[in-house]
């Protein structure tokens, strides 16, 4: 792993100043420290603030800053006021970079610096619109050219002795919501009490997709962990169905990341 971390530290060496986007996960984490090692104070993590972003996310993502003596700042985002964006269609992503991008370039100029993104190199491989916008901004992503996978990224992380090397992937409040459903800030709401509740009850890994308008909630949990959520299926229902879903199911495929991607063939 030092072979990565020497390569990561050459490549930023190279940029005069780096704003990082960053959210607290592993990832930009990961990159936030290595930078700021690197670059010291030209190096600025800026958290992008709005509805899609979990309260426990936000709060998480300051307590890492503060711990590691990150410049952190926080910027609010307009993604939801752009029609393109709540329209949640397939290139969903690629409206709320662009309104990340419109928000750090600004910042970017003035500190004449890079806008740097946690990027690895599994993330290539994904149905990421999100990347599109990257690139038309020339953004730049150090970990991929570091050549950093994401099991890369966490033994890096493991390594430094960073608390986010295990921390589970936790994206966007708005990728829970069905493509062709329209984003709203009353649905991210019950997204985030529903998921928040589900936690409570012992699921630390967890997701809430909501479907239907909003109407359905679909939990996910580790298969390993259907048979506990089905014996606490009263439990679910009412914190569910508490936070203003209408019906909730389980769904007995059990988690994983980018579930509704299955959904994109569908789209016209």
């Amino acid at each position: 792993m030092s072979e990565n971390l020497d390569r990561l530290t050459e490549r930023l060496s190279r940029e005069h100043a780096v704003v990082v986007a960053y959210s607290g996960g592993v990832d930009s984490a990961l990159l936030a420290v290595v930078a700021t090692n690197v670059l010291g104070a030209r190096a600025v993590a800026a958290t992008a603030v709005s509805p899609s972003l979990a309260a426990i996310e936000r709060a998480a993502a300051k307590a890492f800053a503060r711990e590691h003596g990150l410049a952190q700042i926080e910027v609010c985002t307009d993604e939801g006021e752009r029609p393109e964006y709540t329209a949640n269609g397939r290139d969903r992503c690629y409206h709320c970079k662009s309104a990340l991008f419109d928000a750090l370039t600004p910042l970017a100029r003035a500190m004449d610096a890079q806008i740097a993104l946690g990027t690895n190199l599994d993330d290539l491989g994904d149905h990421r619109p999100g990347l599109r916008a990257a690139n038309e901004r020339a953004a730049i992503a150090p970990l991929v050219e570091a050549g950093l996978s994401k099991a890369g990224v966490r033994a890096l992380s493991q390594e430094l002795g960073l608390i986010t090397a295990d921390k589970p992937a936790a994206p966007c409040l708005a990728s829970r919501v069905s493509y062709g459903d329209p984003v709203t800030p009353e649905i991210l709401r019950r997204v985030e009490i529903a998921e928040a509740a589900v936690r409570e009850l012992g699921f630390p890994v967890c997701r809430v997709r909501a479907h239907s308008g909003g109407t359905l909630a679909r939990v996910e949990v580790p298969v390993t962990e259907i048979a506990r959520a089905s014996e606490l299926r009263e439990r679910i229902d009412a914190q569910v169905r508490g936070a203003g879903f209408t019906f909730c199911s389980l769904d007995l495929s059990g988690f994983a990341s980018g579930r509704l991607n299955a959904l994109l063939p569908l789209l016209v």
